[in-house]
Protein backbone atom coordinates (compact mmCIF):
# COMPACT_ATOMS: atom_id res chain seq x y z
CA UNK A 1 0.00 0.00 0.00
CA UNK A 2 1.28 3.44 -0.87
CA UNK A 3 1.71 6.22 1.64
CA UNK A 4 -1.63 8.17 -0.93
CA UNK A 5 -3.73 5.03 -0.18
CA UNK A 6 -2.94 5.46 3.94
CA UNK A 7 -3.97 8.86 3.29
CA UNK A 8 -7.31 8.54 1.47
CA UNK A 9 -10.14 8.12 4.27
CA UNK A 10 -12.18 4.76 3.72
CA UNK A 11 -15.97 5.89 2.59
CA UNK A 12 -18.10 5.10 5.68
CA UNK A 13 -20.32 1.45 5.10
CA UNK A 14 -23.61 2.13 3.89
CA UNK A 15 -26.27 0.49 6.75
CA UNK A 16 -29.29 -0.64 5.35
CA UNK A 17 -32.00 -1.41 7.82
CA UNK A 18 -35.73 -2.77 6.94
CA UNK A 19 -38.04 -0.63 8.98
CA UNK A 20 -40.93 -2.07 9.71
CA UNK A 21 -44.34 0.21 11.44
CA UNK A 22 -47.08 -1.08 13.39
CA UNK A 23 -50.18 -0.16 11.66
CA UNK A 24 -51.51 2.03 14.76
CA UNK A 25 -48.61 3.90 15.09
CA UNK A 26 -48.04 4.40 11.34
CA UNK A 27 -50.70 7.65 11.45
CA UNK A 28 -48.81 9.50 14.26
CA UNK A 29 -49.91 11.43 16.81
CA UNK A 30 -50.01 15.08 17.04
CA UNK A 31 -48.44 17.14 19.94
CA UNK A 32 -48.22 20.73 21.06
CA UNK A 33 -46.09 20.65 24.35
CA UNK A 34 -42.94 18.42 24.66
CA UNK A 35 -41.16 18.26 27.72
CA UNK A 36 -37.50 16.92 27.98
CA UNK A 37 -35.81 15.57 31.32
CA UNK A 38 -32.38 13.81 31.51
CA UNK A 39 -30.37 11.88 33.64
CA UNK A 40 -26.91 11.12 33.23
CA UNK A 41 -27.27 7.62 31.12
CA UNK A 42 -31.02 8.70 29.15
CA UNK A 43 -32.48 11.90 27.84
CA UNK A 44 -36.64 11.19 28.45
CA UNK A 45 -39.31 13.20 25.91
CA UNK A 46 -42.59 13.48 27.14
CA UNK A 47 -44.98 14.75 24.43
CA UNK A 48 -48.36 16.00 25.20
CA UNK A 49 -51.60 17.36 23.31
CA UNK A 50 -53.52 20.36 24.67
CA UNK A 51 -56.19 21.32 22.92
CA UNK A 52 -56.48 25.07 22.39
CA UNK A 53 -59.48 27.01 23.72
CA UNK A 54 -60.14 24.75 26.62
CA UNK A 55 -59.37 24.27 30.11
CA UNK A 56 -55.07 23.95 30.11
CA UNK A 57 -55.22 19.95 30.40
CA UNK A 58 -52.78 17.81 28.63
CA UNK A 59 -52.75 14.67 27.10
CA UNK A 60 -49.61 12.39 26.89
CA UNK A 61 -49.31 10.65 23.44
CA UNK A 62 -46.40 9.12 23.63
CA UNK A 63 -42.76 8.78 25.52
CA UNK A 64 -39.26 8.72 23.64
CA UNK A 65 -36.22 7.39 25.96
CA UNK A 66 -32.88 8.04 24.19
CA UNK A 67 -29.24 7.40 25.35
CA UNK A 68 -27.52 10.78 25.09
CA UNK A 69 -25.92 10.02 21.98
CA UNK A 70 -28.89 9.43 20.41
CA UNK A 71 -30.44 12.59 21.76
CA UNK A 72 -27.30 14.38 20.16
CA UNK A 73 -28.28 12.68 17.16
CA UNK A 74 -31.62 13.94 16.79
CA UNK A 75 -30.39 17.76 17.91
CA UNK A 76 -28.45 16.91 15.01
CA UNK A 77 -30.72 15.90 12.59
CA UNK A 78 -33.82 18.18 13.95
CA UNK A 79 -31.45 21.20 12.98
CA UNK A 80 -30.13 20.16 9.98
CA UNK A 81 -33.90 19.86 8.66
CA UNK A 82 -34.92 22.48 9.80
CA UNK A 83 -32.39 24.45 8.14
CA UNK A 84 -33.34 22.66 4.92
CA UNK A 85 -37.38 23.75 5.52
CA UNK A 86 -36.59 27.31 6.37
CA UNK A 87 -34.13 27.44 2.88
CA UNK A 88 -37.44 25.89 0.74
CA UNK A 89 -40.18 27.58 2.95
CA UNK A 90 -38.97 30.71 4.73
CA UNK A 91 -37.85 31.36 8.58
CA UNK A 92 -40.18 29.97 11.39
CA UNK A 93 -40.66 32.35 13.83
CA UNK A 94 -41.44 32.21 17.28
CA UNK A 95 -43.12 35.52 18.08
CA UNK A 96 -42.71 35.46 22.01
CA UNK A 97 -40.88 33.45 24.49
CA UNK A 98 -42.72 30.52 26.02
CA UNK A 99 -44.43 31.85 29.64
CA UNK A 100 -43.34 29.52 32.30
CA UNK A 101 -45.40 26.91 32.92
CA UNK A 102 -46.52 25.05 36.36
CA UNK A 103 -47.07 21.04 36.02
CA UNK A 104 -50.17 20.06 38.27
CA UNK A 105 -50.26 15.97 38.41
Amino acid sequence: MSDIDKKIPKAPKILKIELKVDEKLAGGEYVNICMVNHSDSEFVLDCFFMQPGRPPKATMKSRLVLTPRNAKRLNSVLTEHIKRFEQKFGKIDIPEPIPPVTIVH
